[in-house]
């Protein structure tokens, strides 16, 4: 997750702004102290508890995806960007996003990105809870890296993410809340199929999630983006690509 959160974060930090201008440093819209993300989730459960074996209990099962369709609808969402992530969200809206098709939309979720960032790694951090995959050889569907040693599991930033991109793209929408809100589901879900994360480490990030976007309605340049991509989208006409039938 580390590589794909810092590609994204990369691409973000050097979005190059409309008529071919010097590129520009982009950031979220929170600062690190706007949420006690510890606070809003709480410690992961204990491996001897009911949900930490619950936890161990799925991802083992899960396991067995691997080379399923399902699993490799996971690998696409593992790049949040570039992947099946983005790209879910169009099929939903029924527009495609992107920086060419919608910047003023693609922008703002750009920034609700590294706000998750921001809002996350300190929970992850205090918590430190070790991924899944460490310590066996089962099948997981990204390569087994050294990233997983020293990015914490609890919670999930993926999930995080998508559960924030469905809520937010579901004010802009609202009558497409419940597909969106699927897609945001399904990316959370796609980390247990993966074997990078508990399914309570989804839970949490879907939690604190949320939590930002209530967070962030307080900030006025969001309330600003988010009426400008709300405009945006109703003058878009883009029909997304690859969605099923």
């Amino acid at each position: 997750m580390l590589r794909s959160l810092f590609l994204a974060g990369l691409a973000a930090a050097l979005a190059v702004s409309p008529g071919g201008a010097a590129p520009e440093k982009l950031a979220g819209y929170l600062a690190a102290n706007d949420i006690d993300g510890e606070a809003v989730i709480g410690p992961p459960p204990a491996p001897e508890s009911l949900r930490g074996q619950a936890d161990r209990a799925i991802y083992l099962e899960t396991r067995k995806a691997a080379g399923s369709p399902r699993w490799t609808q996971a690998i696409k969402d593992n790049d949040l960007w570039n992947g099946g992530a983005l790209e879910r969200y169009s099929c939903a809206l029924g527009a495609r996003l992107g920086p060419q098709t919608t910047p003023v939309t693609y922008r703002m979720l750009q920034r609700v990105e590294l706000d998750g960032r921001t809002v996350g790694t300190p929970p992850k951090d205090h918590y430190n809870r070790t991924r899944p995959p460490l310590g066996d050889d089962l099948p997981i569907c990204v390569p087994r890296a050294d990233w997983m040693k020293t990015n914490a599991s609890y919670p999930s930033g993926h999930a995080m993410v998508g559960w924030a991109w469905g809520l937010v793209l579901g004010e802009l929408q609202p009558a497409k809340l419940g597909k969106l809100m699927e897609a945001g589901g399904a990316i959370g879900d796609s980390r247990v199929i993966c074997g990078v994360h508990y399914r309570s480490d989804v839970e949490a990030g879907r939690k604190l999630g949320a939590a930002m976007v209530a967070r962030l309605h307080a900030d006025p340049q969001f309330q600003e983006d988010l009426a400008a991509a709300r405009a945006e989208l109703r003058r878009s006409h883009a029909a997304p690509l690859n969605c099923a039938a």
